[in-house]
């Protein structure tokens, strides 16, 4: 492996996409509302709703952090806030792209268990790596669809 990233790249989209993050917020802020007044007014239940909007917020924390990607000679390695993840190419059968990335696919053909199995590369604001990044698969992981 090299010390340098072939390609590298950050993305964000909370600032990125200032009007899907307000329309995401008021969301929240809506659920949150409606959650307390069904879970603590309605059930009297506090509990079920610090769990609801603990399991929401968490299914939601990539949108709101900043997530550096570095793809190198035989694997990639992403860094979440206080995650890294990092897999060699080989355990991928195919990849495709979507209109906000690419998603690399273990099965040989695009299936709907790959948001749970695969692992999805969004693109930065710019789009500046995506003409590299998909030339880039393409010898690595082979099959594009």
């Amino acid at each position: 492996m090299s010390p340098e990233p072939i390609i590298n790249w950050k993305s964000w989209p909370f600032v990125e996409r200032p009007y899907t993050s307000f329309f995401l917020l008021s969301f929240l802020i809506l659920l949150a509302v409606l959650l307390y007044q069904i879970t603590v007014f309605s059930w009297a239940q506090p509990l079920y709703y610090v769990i609801g909007m603990s399991l929401v917020l968490l299914n939601l924390i990539p949108y709101f952090i900043p997530t550096d990607y570095k793809l190198y000679d035989d694997k990639y390695i992403i860094y979440y806030l206080f995650v890294k993840v990092s897999r060699p190419y080989s355990d991928f059968g195919c990849f495709y792209q979507d209109k906000h990335g690419i998603m690399l696919s273990t099965f040989k053909m695009p299936r709907r268990l790959d948001t749970f199995r695969g692992q999805s590369l969004r693109f930065s604001k710019t789009r500046s790596e995506q003409e590299e990044l998909v030339q880039f698969l393409t010898t690595k992981i082979g099959k594009k669809y």
